[in-house]
């Protein structure tokens, strides 16, 4: 066992400690409090013979630990992003009526331009590999995926009734 004197002497050198593990002050001084009160109530494990800042350092660095990982674990719960990354929600109202004025859209075009489209901007099909599955060359697949990303552009303008029609929430009518 140790005397409160031994421990109150191991101070400066448990705040030095706790400053390298915190880097704030303030936190320092809260950890050196907890580590002094946690060695004073586990003082029946302390062995004779062992450096005292030896043991009480290894306390102190666990207790650092322990809130480190609790601090992180109420973090990872109460993040904003954290929580809306994990959360269900349903589409904003804006987003579910463009979807669906794009579908009517899609519908409408000409099945050439619509394959197309879906081949590249849905699907995420290189210029490349559209050509080798339609067996067109490669400069016919870019000029209908000009026509149809112009076609679909003045059918959700006629929809819509604006001139720059610019869907909500990143609905993406081209990807190439």
């Amino acid at each position: 066992m140790f005397s409160q004197e031994a421990l109150t002497a191991e101070r400066d050198r448990l705040y030095r400690f706790a400053l390298r593990l915190t880097k704030q002050p303030s936190d320092a001084e809260d950890l050196v409090q907890s580590t002094m009160l946690r060695a004073l109530e586990k003082r029946e494990y302390f062995q004779e013979g062992t450096n005292l800042f030896n043991w009480t350092s290894r306390v102190m660095f666990n207790i650092f630990v322990s809130q480190y990982r609790r601090a992180k674990r109420i973090a990872a719960r109460h993040d904003a992003a954290f929580t809306e990354a994990h959360s269900i929600t349903q589409a904003p109202q804006e987003t579910v009526t463009d979807l669906s004025r794009m579908r009517d859209c899609m519908k409408r075009l000409s099945k050439p331009h619509r394959d197309m489209l879906v081949m590249v901007c849905i699907s995420g099909l290189r210029y490349e590999e559209v050509s080798q599955k339609l067996r067109i060359p490669v400069g016919t697949v870019r000029s209908r995926l000009s026509r149809a990303r112009n076609e679909l552009q003045h059918l959700l303008q006629a929809n819509t009734g604006t001139q720059n029609y610019r869907p909500a929430h990143g609905t993406a009518i081209s990807a190439a």
